[in-house]
């Protein structure tokens, strides 16, 4: 990943392996307004976790780092792609669509 400067940036997270029912997404949201993150996280139909995140790129490594360290998560892959930030988001939350 590029490095930021301490800029702001939105990246869109997609995650496959043993990812749901193992606390995933709470543990997403709660690192996430620990560390000052905003964005949403949800369950996909397919077994897989999608995630938008904004924030400094230490803020979104700190995140990863957290929902990695949960018990009985297993992340086989993750594919990211940096997108357009959002001004109008304000904390991290759990989408159920």
């Amino acid at each position: 990943m590029e490095k930021t400067d301490g800029r702001i940036i939105r990246r869109a997270l997609r995650f496959t392996g043993f990812v749901q029912g193992v606390g995933f997404r709470w543990r997403a949201v709660n690192a996430a307004n620990a560390l000052g993150a905003t964005g949403w996280v949800r369950n996909d139909s397919d077994g897989g976790v999608s995630m938008e995140i904004q924030g400094t790129e230490e803020q979104i490594d700190g995140v990863i780092l957290a929902i990695e360290r949960g018990t009985y998560i297993q992340i086989e892959n993750m594919y990211c792609k940096t997108i357009p930030a959002r001004e109008d988001e304000y904390g991290f939350a759990v989408r159920e669509e």
